[in-house]
């Protein structure tokens, strides 16, 4: 595909991070050639002189964005009106049949079930998803004391995500392990943000289990995702909010080969919204509720934000009060089912079970071949009605935004 020659400062910086419209995704940073951008505060920022490549705007899932386009390129053809939430094959109620799984995955655990089988069977070598701080414990004690010890550490912003492209982009790691090892020393930065969440490579079903369950915080899985990349994982699989499935397939769709080739597979999270870290974390949750991250176990919602803690008790904070530490950019969102994913998964209101939605043959493939391995176990759809009908409101609320956020051709 021909792209015009546009400037980062023309294009994203003026159109969408100035606006406003950012979700933080780091599409572009990722695929900047020329390393002129950086991540800071969850936005790109421009460090050195921009090319007018015009390779990020094609990525950014804010940016001109033709949604029609982006479905003839997934499945062939355009959604229907009657398909509320996107096309797909089947429909599921899912849930893992390994207990350890379940004991620390969101509701049924069915992406961390397929990611592990994934990885035993050879679909994919690598899988760029969300974990935290909290166990951290196997990163190099050498590397853990590299970063805070640097001469160039006063130098650094706070921001988590910026101090990991510092050193991966500049190759400043004295070991060469990679962005995998950084990614695990992060807790020698922040060691009291064991909610926060971190892009991570998972190449072991034991990281997968490290890092299941959902954040509600915003991690920007692409930095993984281009760690897979550098270090040449041959079949990656993807795991990420609709907006970041998004920027996935415009990057398919340019196409980037260097990255297009390497997605094994996509998996969507079902997502209304996140929520700034500073905001629902730092002022409410330890501000005015006065729990300290590091006792949290698990932050689930279900009609209210549910806060279960490390001693079994349970906290609760109503939608409306979270609601105010929406992120900016969620409020312009158009999908909540992640319509462009080869597998989208969701709790939806259910106890211990995950809703799935089939929408590639190759989810299909994934999720059956699971399902004969007694990785995971199904019940009809028919048996949740609540749950779809959850589904059809919350898709089609989003998706009356489409009309004026995207541009359809």
């Amino acid at each position: 595909m021909k792209m015009p020659r546009v400037s980062f400062e023309e294009s994203l910086e003026n159109g969408v991070v100035l606006a406003g419209k950012c979700v933080g995704c780091a599409a572009c940073v990722i695929v900047c050639p020329f390393n002129c951008l950086d991540y800071e505060a969850q936005r790109p920022k421009i460090v050195n002189e921009c090319k007018i490549c015009g390779i990020c705007p094609n990525v950014c899932p804010q940016y001109d964005v033709s949604w029609s386009a982006l479905e003839e390129f997934v499945f062939g053809r355009r959604s229907k009106p009657q398909e509320k939430f996107g096309i797909y094959k089947l429909l599921a109620i899912a849930q893992a049949t390994d207990k350890n799984i379940l004991q620390v995955g969101q509701d049924g655990g069915v992406v961390s079930a397929l990611l592990s089988f994934a990885l035993e069977n050879g679909t994919i070598d690598g899988g760029a998803i969300s974990g935290t701080s909290k166990g951290r414990k196997s990163a190099s004690k050498k590397l853990a004391d590299m970063v805070p010890d640097s001469s160039n550490a006063e130098k650094l912003p706070s921001d988590l995500a910026k101090t990991i492209l510092y050193y991966w982009q500049r190759d400043q790691l004295a070991t060469g392990v990679g962005l995998q090892r950084l990614l695990e020393a992060t807790t020698t930065l922040e060691p009291g943000n064991t909610i926060y969440p971190v892009p991570r490579l998972a190449t072991t079903s034991e990281e997968i289990l490290d890092c299941a369950g959902t954040k509600y915080f915003y991690s920007p899985n692409l930095l993984a995702f281009w760690g897979g990349v550098k270090q040449n994982n041959k079949s990656i699989a993807f795991v990420g909010t609709p907006c970041q499935i998004s920027a996935i397939r415009r990057i398919q769709m340019v196409p980037l080969k260097k990255y297009a080739n390497k997605l094994g597979i996509a998996i969507g999270l079902m997502c209304t919204e996140s929520f700034t870290y500073d905001g629902l974390m730092k002022k409410h949750i330890q501000g005015i509720m006065n729990i300290n991250p590091q006792d949290i176990k698990k932050i689930n919602i279900k009609g209210k934000v549910s806060i279960t803690l490390q001693n079994g008790e349970t906290k609760e904070i109503s939608l409306s009060e979270a609601k105010q530490y929406t992120r900016t950019s969620c409020v312009l969102c158009s999908d909540f089912s992640a319509e462009l994913a080869d597998i989208s998964v969701g709790g939806l209101g259910l106890t211990n079970w995950s809703f799935t939605i089939l929408r590639t043959p190759k989810g299909v493939e994934l999720f059956e071949e699971a399902e004969k391995a007694n990785v995971i176990r199904t019940r009809p759809v028919e048996t949740e009605e609540k749950a779809l009908h959850l589904l059809n409101n919350l898709s089609m609320k989003k998706r009356k935004r489409r009309q004026w956020t995207l541009t359809s051709h």
